[in-house]
């Protein structure tokens, strides 16, 4: 029925239903992360060793542009699917075996079109299957769980990124065998939710004319977003041109294995965030302290990277930042999805909430190549992040309806 496909949940999920979720966001995750952080910028630098901060970036932030137009249509799509299936699940399905055959094109691309083509086919499966799961938290958690839930989706992001290094660079060896073993397991995670969990069906289509959300009319969710896309930008700033800072400044005698050393210490660190303040989020109903925790953590964490620059000050970082996204991460969840305007369209809102995530992916290459070649370098890319960091507290304590 419409209503309670568009109710607001108030019966808890099961622990069952969580550990599901949380599988298909590792496989998501994975999918995205260990072709960012190993795969593509390997691949970029056989295909051009002299330009692969070049290669990269376009690579990234093409595939980026993707996602930021693909998240919020599936998004605007499954809030109008009226199939025996679900609402979302399909959308589940459908967006892993895209993303899937899109590695499959990268494990074979031999050229900077090939690679482009298929890290687009990447970003849009792996969209769609955003999209679904992302919406599934207003679908089925009540408000007092959500934080709870968001810490299990940042956990999955963290581990899918460790688990994704590892996978590619000691599991598995070359190119091909990489990508191809994150289609297997993207797949997986989306069909075992599908599987193993309900889906409510629509039977009505709403109907609302346009993506377009009033900041007049909705100025919490305006301010949540902003603040959200400067998090994001400032993480992105932080982390995207690592494997390159490692073996260009730091002088790591192997970048690739001191990114596995700096993931795990990272990963740690964001689940004892997530776990820890999530909880303490949900208990206590309050949102917005904990954001500005964890914006200050991260901040300090890369203004770490500005004032000493090395494979001992990185060790340092890399769990301060992994603390402070863990805790905000948990805490974002609930927030953002408690500034939604309609119940009829929260695919759709988060779709554009998700933009927030991508945006900053198609916007940092071009500001970090500025900032690198005239701005300090390094440096000022680290500056850069965290003044983003910072920005994104002061635009979320803007936000009034939520404490």
């Amino acid at each position: 029925m419409v209503s309670e496909a568009l109710a607001e949940p108030i019966v808890p999920v099961r622990r069952s239903w969580m550990a599901w979720l949380f599988v298909a966001n590792l496989g998501l995750w994975l999918a995205i992360y260990a072709p960012i952080q190993v795969l593509l910028p390997q691949q970029a630098e056989l295909l051009d060793k002299a330009g692969k901060e070049f290669v990269f970036g376009v690579v990234t932030g093409v595939g980026a542009l993707v996602s930021l137009l693909v998240v919020p249509l599936i998004g605007f799509l499954s809030d109008r699917t009226t199939s025996r299936f679900g609402r979302r699940h399909p959308w589940t399905v459908g967006g892993s075996v895209v993303g899937a055959i899109g590695l499959g094109v990268l494990a074979g691309a031999d050229s900077v079109f090939v690679m482009t083509l298929g890290w687009c086919l990447v970003q849009a499966g792996i969209g769609g299957m955003l999209a679904a799961l992302t919406s599934a938290v207003p679908d089925r958690v009540p408000v007092v769980q959500r934080a709870q839930v968001g810490g299990l989706i940042g956990i999955s992001q963290m581990l899918g990124t460790v688990l994704g290094a590892v996978v590619v660079t000691l599991l598995v060896s070359g190119l091909p065998a990489g990508y191809l073993t994150c289609a297997v397991i993207v797949v997986t995670g989306g069909l075992f939710f599908v599987l193993r969990t309900p889906d409510t069906q629509l039977i009505v289509k709403p109907v609302r004319p346009t993506f377009w959300i009033s900041p007049r009319e909705h100025p919490d969710f305006a301010w949540a977003w902003l603040g959200h896309f400067m998090i994001n930008l400032g993480n992105a700033f932080g982390t995207l041109y690592l494997l390159f800072f490692l073996g260009d400044v730091v002088h790591h005698p192997s970048p690739e294995d001191g990114l596995l050393v700096l993931m795990v210490l990272y990963g740690v660190a964001l689940a004892a965030g997530a776990v820890l303040f999530g909880a303490r989020s949900d208990r206590s109903g309050r949102r917005k302290p904990y954001v500005y925790l964890a914006s200050a953590v991260m901040a300090l964490a890369a203004l770490l990277l500005v004032i000493w620059p090395t494979w001992t000050a990185v060790l340092v970082a890399s769990p301060l930042l992994g603390i402070g996204f863990g805790t905000y991460w948990a805490v974002a969840i609930a927030l953002l999805t408690q500034v939604l305007p309609a119940a009829s369209d929260r695919a759709k809102d988060l779709g554009v909430l998700n933009v927030a995530n991508a945006l900053p992916q198609v916007v940092a290459p071009l500001l970090t190549a500025l900032i690198l070649a005239n701005l300090g370098g390094y440096r000022g890319l680290f500056a850069a992040s965290a003044l983003a960091t910072a920005l994104a507290a002061v635009l979320m304590s803007r936000v009034r309806s939520v404490v």
